[in-house]
């Protein structure tokens, strides 16, 4: 029986899977090619459509608007982190009348759109009485969405852990509260780090919805200036600019995730590095000699 996972290409699915390869270059090139194209056919890169960036007050609105951006992403990154492992253990525990409702609320808050949400709170609150400001509607929905969505994250990625480990957690005289925090949850935190890293991203760019509400983000302030008629409303130019700056923070945001994970990783492995490089200590002649001769007084004593 083989123990790779797939037959190793031949020659001819070789030159297959590199022909295949540079089509899709080309296709991907041609299409990019061809929106650049219209883009400087309909005068998109002329200067009159990029002049609006010349000025020093369109900066400073940028950078607050990035501000507020950031504001909102770090109040829901963090509530939706903690949400997040509330709901987990609260799917995860062995009374049924925490396991269900919170199971119930997750999968409400996971069906529920975050636009929806959003519009929810900021316009059908004041119908009852009840006035949101639109940067705590925009936080509260992304809390509630991407918190339920990292419930089941952290719940699958403790369940897929082995068996073994809780049952060596009990073992040692752990209860459940400690098993799940010392044993199983720092095995699932590096396991599924990716996907809260991916989760956290969606976060970022889900604060572009707060536009709709009049939440002042980048996006809002990106229609606002391409509707300026006295900058030659140059919606694609601030449309480029602002999608360059949430990539920009994507990347950021991947970079802090990606180091996080590589300093958990290296923590979880210190403890079998370090027993594994303790000095072995030698046993010169002498000490065997010695040992040998105990031993053989405590046979002869232990034969009278």
């Amino acid at each position: 029986m083989s123990s790779v996972l797939y037959d190793v290409p031949g020659p001819r699915a070789i030159t297959r899977n590199r022909v295949l390869g540079v089509l899709t270059i080309l296709v991907v090139a041609a299409i990019v090619g061809f929106f650049v194209w219209r883009l400087a056919v309909t005068g998109q890169f002329s200067a009159e459509k990029w002049a609006a960036f010349t000025y020093t007050n369109v900066w400073i609105q940028l950078g607050l608007a990035t501000l507020r951006t950031l504001a909102a992403f770090i109040v829901a990154a963090i509530g939706a982190l903690i949400l997040g492992f509330v709901l987990a253990i609260g799917r995860m525990s062995d009374h049924a009348w925490i396991r269900i409702p919170v199971g119930a609320v997750v999968e409400v808050l996971r069906a529920i759109p975050v636009l929806i949400f959003m519009f929810l709170l900021y316009y059908g609150l004041p119908v009852i009485g009840i006035r949101m400001p639109s940067y705590w509607a925009v936080v509260i929905a992304l809390i509630a969405y991407n918190g339920s969505v990292l419930a089941e994250v952290i719940r699958a990625g403790v369940e897929s852990l082995p068996r073994g480990q809780k049952e060596a957690g009990y073992a040692i005289g752990l209860r459940k509260a400690g098993v799940m925090r010392l044993v199983l949850l720092p095995q699932a935190i590096r396991a599924m780090m990716p996907v809260i890293i991916a989760q956290l991203v969606v976060t970022l760019k889900d604060t572009a919805l707060g536009f709709i509400i009049t939440y002042p983000e980048l996006l809002f302030y990106a229609r606002f200036l391409g509707s300026q008629a006295v900058l030659d409303s140059p919606i694609v130019p601030a449309t480029i600019v602002v999608g360059a700056i949430y990539i920009a923070l994507c990347l950021i945001l991947s970079l802090v995730a990606n180091t996080v994970e590589k300093r958990l990783r290296r923590s979880g492995k210190t403890g079998r590095v370090a027993a594994a490089e303790q000095p072995v200590q030698e046993i010169t002649d002498t000490e065997l000699i010695v040992a040998q001769r105990a031993a053989g007084r405590y046979g002869q004593s232990g034969g009278a």
